[in-house]
Formats: C-alpha cells, structure tokens, sequence
C-alpha cells in the first residue's frame, strides 16, 4: 500500500529535518535511552547508521541537539525496516514522530515502492504510528530482536 500523506506537517521555528549529515552515535543512543530503548555499544551503532539505506534526524538550529532519529534499511524489493525511532519526550514527542514517519514513508514510497513495511520502536511511538496508518497487532506488539 502506498503511503499518501493527509496534511503537511511543520516543525518548530528553528528545527530542521536532515538527512545528509550523520548524527553522533552517542547522541543517539542518549535520545535512545530517553524514550524508553537500550542504549547499543557505540561503533556497532554508528556502522549500522552508515549501513542503512538512508535516516532521518531532527535537529535543533539554536540548541544544536538531536530531538528525533530513525534509519532504514531495505533490500529494495520487499521489505523495508525502520528502526531506533525515537523522540525526545516533551510536549512535541508526537509531532517528531509524525514528521519522521511522515518523511521517511514518502522516501520509502517513491524509492521502493511496493515493499512491506516493519517498524522497531518504543511504545511512546504508537500513537503515531497509527496515525500513519500502521495496525498495531490486536494481540500485543510482536518483538523481532538483532543484537548489534
């Protein structure tokens, strides 16, 4: 199914998504921990960030500071991952996560499209998750685990 967004979404005067500069895996792994997730060792992380197919930051100009990650990862056909989404907590945890998914969903959908869809995140994600049209399982999230 391909993904059409219902409205554009805007940051915060002074954010910034970006794509092209790879953020600093130890500030990763601090936005990781704050939203719920393990914290990986940090060169695993940072070689599975360059590894991925693309990610996705959102970045502070004034604070210069990590607020939101995800990366992808994909065999081009039939599946796509995304994985460590995360938002920093606060009162625009959802609207990060929205536009991550809201960016990363329209990469995917030009890109690759036709490919399925898995999603490795923290339960504060969910909401938004669903409001990009994801179906949580009716039984309970399904853990699908890689050590790094």
């Amino acid at each position: 199914m391909q993904y059409f967004s219902k409205k554009k979404l805007v940051l915060p005067e002074g954010y910034f998504v970006n794509s092209s500069q790879i953020p600093i895996s130890k500030e990763v792994n601090k936005l990781l921990v704050s939203c719920g997730c393990e914290a990986f060792p940090i060169k695993p992380l940072s070689e599975a960030i360059k590894k991925s197919n693309f990610f996705f930051t959102i970045e502070s100009k004034l604070k210069n500071k990590l607020f939101a990650f995800v990366r992808v990862t994909s065999d081009k056909g039939l599946n796509a991952n995304l994985w460590n989404l995360s938002a920093a907590p606060g009162n625009n945890q959802q609207l990060y996560y929205s536009i991550l998914l809201q960016v990363t969903l329209e990469k995917i959908n030009r890109e690759m499209p036709g490919c399925s869809i898995s999603v490795q995140a923290p339960e504060s994600s969910f909401k938004s998750l669903q409001e990009s049209g994801f179906i949580l399982d009716p039984n309970g999230i399904r853990v699908m685990g890689y050590k790094l």
